[in-house]
Protein backbone atom coordinates (compact mmCIF):
# COMPACT_ATOMS: atom_id res chain seq x y z
CA UNK A 1 0.00 0.00 0.00
CA UNK A 2 1.07 3.61 -0.52
CA UNK A 3 2.68 5.60 2.26
CA UNK A 4 0.21 7.78 4.16
CA UNK A 5 0.60 11.47 3.42
CA UNK A 6 2.03 13.94 5.91
CA UNK A 7 -0.01 17.10 6.49
CA UNK A 8 1.54 20.18 8.10
CA UNK A 9 -1.06 22.91 7.88
CA UNK A 10 -2.04 23.23 4.24
CA UNK A 11 1.19 21.58 3.13
CA UNK A 12 0.88 17.96 2.03
CA UNK A 13 3.90 15.70 1.58
CA UNK A 14 3.13 12.62 -0.50
CA UNK A 15 5.27 10.48 1.79
CA UNK A 16 5.66 10.91 5.57
CA UNK A 17 9.42 11.41 5.39
CA UNK A 18 11.40 14.53 6.26
CA UNK A 19 15.07 14.60 5.33
CA UNK A 20 16.91 15.87 8.38
CA UNK A 21 18.80 19.14 8.08
CA UNK A 22 22.49 18.25 8.28
CA UNK A 23 25.16 20.91 8.65
CA UNK A 24 27.75 21.92 7.90
CA UNK A 25 27.06 21.76 4.14
CA UNK A 26 25.81 18.15 4.14
CA UNK A 27 22.24 18.98 3.14
CA UNK A 28 21.91 21.93 0.80
CA UNK A 29 19.72 22.61 -2.23
CA UNK A 30 20.79 19.56 -4.23
CA UNK A 31 19.77 17.01 -1.62
CA UNK A 32 16.73 18.95 -0.40
CA UNK A 33 15.28 19.34 -3.90
CA UNK A 34 15.86 15.67 -4.71
CA UNK A 35 13.94 14.59 -1.59
CA UNK A 36 11.15 17.07 -2.31
CA UNK A 37 10.90 15.69 -5.84
CA UNK A 38 10.21 12.23 -4.42
CA UNK A 39 7.32 13.54 -2.34
CA UNK A 40 9.14 13.99 0.94
CA UNK A 41 10.19 17.20 2.67
CA UNK A 42 13.70 18.27 1.75
CA UNK A 43 15.62 20.35 4.27
CA UNK A 44 18.53 22.77 3.82
CA UNK A 45 20.77 23.10 6.89
CA UNK A 46 21.50 26.70 7.85
CA UNK A 47 24.51 26.08 10.11
CA UNK A 48 27.56 27.78 8.55
CA UNK A 49 25.80 27.79 5.19
CA UNK A 50 27.88 30.79 4.17
CA UNK A 51 31.16 28.90 4.59
CA UNK A 52 32.10 29.43 0.92
CA UNK A 53 31.26 33.13 0.90
CA UNK A 54 34.42 35.28 0.66
CA UNK A 55 33.33 37.60 3.49
CA UNK A 56 32.13 34.95 5.95
CA UNK A 57 34.91 35.70 8.46
CA UNK A 58 34.44 39.47 8.47
CA UNK A 59 30.69 39.68 7.93
CA UNK A 60 29.16 36.37 9.05
CA UNK A 61 25.58 37.65 9.33
CA UNK A 62 25.46 38.92 5.76
CA UNK A 63 27.41 35.97 4.35
CA UNK A 64 25.22 33.32 5.98
CA UNK A 65 21.88 34.99 5.26
CA UNK A 66 22.94 35.60 1.65
CA UNK A 67 23.94 31.97 1.21
CA UNK A 68 20.70 30.77 2.83
CA UNK A 69 18.62 32.85 0.44
CA UNK A 70 20.57 31.52 -2.52
CA UNK A 71 20.20 27.89 -1.47
CA UNK A 72 16.44 28.24 -0.93
CA UNK A 73 16.12 29.89 -4.36
CA UNK A 74 18.16 27.12 -6.00
CA UNK A 75 16.05 24.42 -4.38
CA UNK A 76 12.81 26.15 -5.35
CA UNK A 77 14.02 26.35 -8.95
CA UNK A 78 14.82 22.62 -8.98
CA UNK A 79 11.59 21.30 -7.46
CA UNK A 80 7.94 22.12 -6.96
CA UNK A 81 7.94 20.00 -3.79
CA UNK A 82 8.21 21.06 -0.15
CA UNK A 83 11.52 22.67 0.87
CA UNK A 84 12.32 23.48 4.48
CA UNK A 85 15.33 24.83 6.33
CA UNK A 86 16.91 23.80 9.63
CA UNK A 87 18.16 26.72 11.74
CA UNK A 88 19.83 26.06 15.08
CA UNK A 89 18.57 28.25 17.91
CA UNK A 90 22.14 28.40 19.23
CA UNK A 91 23.38 30.18 16.10
CA UNK A 92 24.41 33.77 16.73
CA UNK A 93 22.61 34.63 13.48
CA UNK A 94 19.38 32.80 14.41
CA UNK A 95 16.96 35.73 14.19
CA UNK A 96 18.45 37.02 10.93
CA UNK A 97 18.41 33.54 9.40
CA UNK A 98 14.77 32.98 10.38
CA UNK A 99 13.75 36.26 8.77
CA UNK A 100 15.75 35.45 5.63
CA UNK A 101 14.09 32.03 5.38
CA UNK A 102 10.60 33.53 5.73
CA UNK A 103 11.33 36.25 3.17
CA UNK A 104 12.68 33.62 0.78
CA UNK A 105 9.44 31.64 1.10
CA UNK A 106 10.88 28.55 2.72
CA UNK A 107 7.95 26.22 3.29
CA UNK A 108 9.01 25.18 6.81
CA UNK A 109 11.57 26.23 9.41
CA UNK A 110 12.78 23.46 11.73
CA UNK A 111 14.47 24.90 14.81
CA UNK A 112 16.44 22.89 17.37
CA UNK A 113 19.59 23.04 19.51
CA UNK A 114 17.65 25.15 21.98
CA UNK A 115 14.03 26.19 22.39
CA UNK A 116 12.89 28.77 19.81
CA UNK A 117 10.63 30.63 22.22
CA UNK A 118 10.49 33.85 20.15
CA UNK A 119 10.31 32.41 16.62
CA UNK A 120 6.65 33.30 15.93
CA UNK A 121 7.49 36.95 16.58
CA UNK A 122 9.53 37.18 13.39
CA UNK A 123 6.75 35.69 11.27
CA UNK A 124 4.00 37.81 12.82
CA UNK A 125 6.04 41.03 12.67
CA UNK A 126 6.78 40.51 8.99
CA UNK A 127 3.17 39.75 8.15
CA UNK A 128 2.10 43.01 9.77
CA UNK A 129 4.89 45.28 8.57
CA UNK A 130 5.00 44.02 4.99
CA UNK A 131 1.24 43.63 4.62
CA UNK A 132 1.91 40.29 2.98
CA UNK A 133 0.85 36.78 3.85
CA UNK A 134 3.85 34.68 4.74
CA UNK A 135 3.03 30.99 4.91
CA UNK A 136 6.23 29.51 6.33
CA UNK A 137 5.46 26.82 8.90
CA UNK A 138 7.30 26.87 12.23
CA UNK A 139 8.37 23.51 13.66
CA UNK A 140 10.40 23.24 16.88
CA UNK A 141 12.65 20.23 17.44
CA UNK A 142 12.31 18.89 20.99
CA UNK A 143 13.61 15.93 22.97
CA UNK A 144 10.85 15.55 25.56
CA UNK A 145 7.16 16.07 26.23
CA UNK A 146 8.17 18.67 28.82
CA UNK A 147 9.98 20.75 26.21
CA UNK A 148 7.02 20.45 23.84
CA UNK A 149 4.65 21.61 26.58
CA UNK A 150 6.86 24.61 27.36
CA UNK A 151 6.82 25.61 23.69
CA UNK A 152 3.07 25.17 23.40
CA UNK A 153 2.35 27.30 26.47
CA UNK A 154 4.83 30.05 25.60
CA UNK A 155 3.74 30.39 21.97
CA UNK A 156 0.07 30.41 22.90
CA UNK A 157 0.38 32.92 25.74
CA UNK A 158 2.76 35.29 23.95
CA UNK A 159 1.66 35.01 20.32
CA UNK A 160 -1.62 33.04 20.26
CA UNK A 161 0.23 30.70 17.91
CA UNK A 162 0.59 26.93 18.00
CA UNK A 163 3.62 25.19 16.49
CA UNK A 164 2.68 23.83 13.08
CA UNK A 165 4.27 20.50 14.08
CA UNK A 166 6.92 19.07 16.39
CA UNK A 167 9.94 16.99 15.58
CA UNK A 168 10.77 14.83 18.61
CA UNK A 169 14.38 13.74 18.30
CA UNK A 170 15.57 10.74 20.29
CA UNK A 171 19.09 9.92 21.50
CA UNK A 172 20.01 7.78 18.45
CA UNK A 173 20.18 10.85 16.22
CA UNK A 174 23.35 12.10 14.61
CA UNK A 175 25.16 15.31 15.43
CA UNK A 176 24.32 17.39 18.47
CA UNK A 177 21.91 15.76 20.89
CA UNK A 178 19.44 17.31 23.28
CA UNK A 179 20.30 14.90 26.09
CA UNK A 180 22.78 14.64 28.91
CA UNK A 181 25.54 12.11 28.37
CA UNK A 182 24.07 9.66 30.90
CA UNK A 183 20.64 9.80 29.23
CA UNK A 184 21.74 8.68 25.78
CA UNK A 185 21.76 4.94 26.59
CA UNK A 186 18.95 5.14 29.15
CA UNK A 187 15.83 3.25 27.94
CA UNK A 188 13.66 5.87 29.63
CA UNK A 189 14.69 8.32 26.90
CA UNK A 190 14.20 5.96 23.96
CA UNK A 191 12.33 7.43 21.00
CA UNK A 192 9.67 4.73 21.39
CA UNK A 193 8.81 6.26 24.75
CA UNK A 194 9.21 9.90 23.75
CA UNK A 195 6.85 9.85 20.75
CA UNK A 196 3.68 8.75 22.60
CA UNK A 197 4.49 11.16 25.42
CA UNK A 198 4.75 14.12 23.05
CA UNK A 199 1.62 13.04 21.15
CA UNK A 200 -0.26 12.96 24.46
CA UNK A 201 1.13 16.34 25.54
CA UNK A 202 -0.02 17.96 22.31
CA UNK A 203 -3.63 16.69 22.39
CA UNK A 204 -5.19 19.23 24.81
CA UNK A 205 -3.69 22.10 22.84
CA UNK A 206 -5.01 20.66 19.59
CA UNK A 207 -8.45 20.42 21.15
CA UNK A 208 -8.25 23.98 22.44
CA UNK A 209 -7.31 25.51 19.07
CA UNK A 210 -9.19 23.04 16.89
CA UNK A 211 -6.29 22.05 14.66
CA UNK A 212 -3.73 19.32 14.39
CA UNK A 213 -0.13 19.59 15.56
CA UNK A 214 1.53 16.56 13.95
CA UNK A 215 4.43 14.89 15.75
CA UNK A 216 7.43 13.73 13.72
CA UNK A 217 9.69 10.95 15.04
CA UNK A 218 13.44 11.39 14.54
CA UNK A 219 16.65 9.71 15.61
CA UNK A 220 17.46 6.14 14.62
CA UNK A 221 14.70 5.74 12.01
CA UNK A 222 16.32 3.59 9.33
CA UNK A 223 13.88 1.32 7.45
CA UNK A 224 10.37 1.36 6.09
CA UNK A 225 9.52 -0.99 8.94
CA UNK A 226 10.73 1.67 11.37
CA UNK A 227 8.44 4.17 9.69
CA UNK A 228 5.43 1.90 10.26
CA UNK A 229 6.51 1.34 13.85
CA UNK A 230 6.53 5.04 14.71
CA UNK A 231 3.34 5.76 12.80
CA UNK A 232 1.72 3.04 14.92
CA UNK A 233 2.95 4.89 18.03
CA UNK A 234 1.09 8.02 16.98
CA UNK A 235 3.66 9.89 14.88
CA UNK A 236 2.42 11.55 11.70
CA UNK A 237 5.77 11.06 9.99
CA UNK A 238 9.48 10.53 10.49
CA UNK A 239 12.69 12.46 10.00
CA UNK A 240 15.73 10.64 8.60
CA UNK A 241 19.28 11.92 8.19
CA UNK A 242 21.88 9.18 7.99
CA UNK A 243 20.19 7.33 5.12
CA UNK A 244 20.19 10.48 2.98
CA UNK A 245 23.92 11.08 3.43
CA UNK A 246 24.57 7.86 1.51
CA UNK A 247 22.90 9.17 -1.66
CA UNK A 248 24.37 10.50 -4.88
CA UNK A 249 22.52 13.77 -4.40
CA UNK A 250 23.91 14.49 -0.92
CA UNK A 251 25.92 17.72 -0.99
CA UNK A 252 28.90 16.32 0.94
CA UNK A 253 32.19 15.20 -0.61
CA UNK A 254 32.35 11.56 -1.74
CA UNK A 255 35.00 10.87 0.91
CA UNK A 256 32.54 11.94 3.59
CA UNK A 257 29.96 9.53 2.18
CA UNK A 258 32.48 6.70 1.97
CA UNK A 259 33.27 7.14 5.66
CA UNK A 260 29.71 5.96 6.27
CA UNK A 261 30.26 2.89 4.10
CA UNK A 262 33.41 2.01 6.05
CA UNK A 263 31.84 2.59 9.47
CA UNK A 264 31.60 -0.24 11.98
CA UNK A 265 29.30 -0.23 14.97
CA UNK A 266 32.26 0.25 17.31
CA UNK A 267 33.33 3.37 15.38
CA UNK A 268 30.27 5.31 16.52
CA UNK A 269 31.13 7.49 19.50
CA UNK A 270 29.76 10.31 21.62
CA UNK A 271 31.89 13.44 21.75
CA UNK A 272 31.76 16.41 24.05
CA UNK A 273 31.19 19.17 21.51
CA UNK A 274 32.63 22.68 21.87
CA UNK A 275 29.07 24.02 21.71
CA UNK A 276 28.31 22.44 25.08
CA UNK A 277 26.25 19.47 23.92
CA UNK A 278 27.07 15.81 23.41
CA UNK A 279 27.27 14.75 19.78
CA UNK A 280 27.34 11.46 17.88
CA UNK A 281 30.17 11.08 15.39
CA UNK A 282 32.48 8.59 13.70
CA UNK A 283 35.62 8.09 15.76
CA UNK A 284 38.86 9.02 13.98
CA UNK A 285 42.33 10.40 14.69
CA UNK A 286 41.05 13.97 14.93
CA UNK A 287 38.68 13.03 17.76
CA UNK A 288 41.40 10.92 19.39
CA UNK A 289 43.83 13.85 19.33
CA UNK A 290 41.22 16.18 20.81
CA UNK A 291 40.54 13.76 23.65
CA UNK A 292 44.23 13.44 24.37
CA UNK A 293 44.58 17.20 24.60
CA UNK A 294 46.75 17.48 21.48
CA UNK A 295 44.58 20.12 19.85
CA UNK A 296 45.34 23.69 20.83
CA UNK A 297 43.21 26.79 21.39
CA UNK A 298 42.42 28.70 18.21
CA UNK A 299 41.41 32.16 17.09
CA UNK A 300 37.67 32.19 16.41
CA UNK A 301 36.81 33.79 13.07
CA UNK A 302 33.23 32.58 12.59
CA UNK A 303 31.52 33.35 15.95
CA UNK A 304 28.79 30.98 14.76
CA UNK A 305 27.38 29.44 17.95
CA UNK A 306 26.47 31.45 21.02
CA UNK A 307 27.22 28.60 23.44
CA UNK A 308 30.75 27.94 22.17
CA UNK A 309 33.43 28.85 24.72
CA UNK A 310 36.48 29.53 22.58
CA UNK A 311 38.88 29.83 25.50
CA UNK A 312 37.97 26.35 26.77
CA UNK A 313 37.59 24.36 23.57
CA UNK A 314 40.54 22.62 21.86
CA UNK A 315 39.27 23.10 18.30
CA UNK A 316 36.80 25.05 16.18
CA UNK A 317 33.68 22.93 15.61
CA UNK A 318 32.73 24.93 12.52
CA UNK A 319 36.12 24.47 10.88
CA UNK A 320 36.21 20.77 11.77
CA UNK A 321 32.83 20.19 10.15
CA UNK A 322 33.73 22.29 7.10
CA UNK A 323 36.85 20.17 6.65
CA UNK A 324 34.81 16.98 6.98
CA UNK A 325 32.19 18.13 4.47
CA UNK A 326 35.03 18.73 1.99
CA UNK A 327 36.34 15.23 2.62
CA UNK A 328 39.34 16.30 4.73
CA UNK A 329 38.53 13.97 7.59
CA UNK A 330 42.05 14.10 8.96
CA UNK A 331 41.22 17.69 9.97
CA UNK A 332 37.67 17.09 11.12
CA UNK A 333 35.09 14.39 11.72
CA UNK A 334 31.74 13.16 10.42
CA UNK A 335 28.61 13.42 12.50
CA UNK A 336 26.35 10.36 12.08
CA UNK A 337 23.31 8.56 13.45
CA UNK A 338 23.51 5.43 15.60
CA UNK A 339 22.68 3.18 12.62
CA UNK A 340 25.45 4.44 10.34
CA UNK A 341 27.18 1.04 10.42
CA UNK A 342 24.20 -0.42 8.54
CA UNK A 343 24.91 1.72 5.47
CA UNK A 344 26.53 -0.40 2.75
CA UNK A 345 25.98 1.44 -0.53
CA UNK A 346 25.48 4.86 -2.05
CA UNK A 347 22.24 5.05 -4.01
CA UNK A 348 19.98 7.71 -5.47
CA UNK A 349 17.30 9.43 -3.40
CA UNK A 350 14.69 7.80 -5.62
CA UNK A 351 16.14 4.34 -4.96
CA UNK A 352 16.17 5.05 -1.23
CA UNK A 353 12.54 6.15 -1.19
CA UNK A 354 11.54 3.11 -3.26
CA UNK A 355 13.32 0.80 -0.80
CA UNK A 356 11.58 2.47 2.15
CA UNK A 357 8.24 1.93 0.42
CA UNK A 358 8.99 -1.77 -0.15
CA UNK A 359 10.04 -2.23 3.47
CA UNK A 360 6.92 -0.40 4.65
CA UNK A 361 4.74 -2.65 2.48
CA UNK A 362 6.48 -5.75 3.83
CA UNK A 363 5.93 -4.59 7.41
CA UNK A 364 2.26 -3.91 6.68
CA UNK A 365 1.85 -7.33 5.05
CA UNK A 366 3.56 -9.06 7.96
CA UNK A 367 1.31 -7.25 10.43
CA UNK A 368 -1.77 -8.20 8.44
CA UNK A 369 -0.73 -11.85 8.31
CA UNK A 370 -0.09 -11.81 12.04
CA UNK A 371 -3.55 -10.40 12.72
CA UNK A 372 -5.15 -13.02 10.49
CA UNK A 373 -3.31 -15.74 12.38
CA UNK A 374 -4.54 -14.35 15.69
CA UNK A 375 -8.14 -14.17 14.45
CA UNK A 376 -7.91 -17.69 13.08
CA UNK A 377 -6.61 -19.04 16.38
CA UNK A 378 -9.43 -17.29 18.22
CA UNK A 379 -11.99 -18.91 15.90
CA UNK A 380 -10.44 -22.30 16.46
Amino acid sequence: MAFPQLHIGELTAKIPVIQGGMGVGISLSRLASAVADQGGIGVIAGAMIGMKEPDVAINPVEANTRALREEILKAKQMTSGIVGVNIMVALTTFSQMVRAAIESRADIIFAGAGLPTDMPRYLLDMCESRKEEFKTKLVPIVSSARAATIMLKKWLSRFDYLPDAFVVEGPKAGGHLGFKADEIQNPSFALERLVPEVVEAVKPFEDKKGRAVPVIAAGGVYTGGDIKHFLDLGAAGVQMGTRFVATHECDADERFKRSYLAAREEDVTIISSPVGMPGRALYNQFIEAAREGLKKPFKCIFHCVSTCQQEKTPYCIAQALINAMKGNLERGFAFCGANVFRVNEIISVRELVDSLQREFDEAMASFSQGMQSVLQSVKN
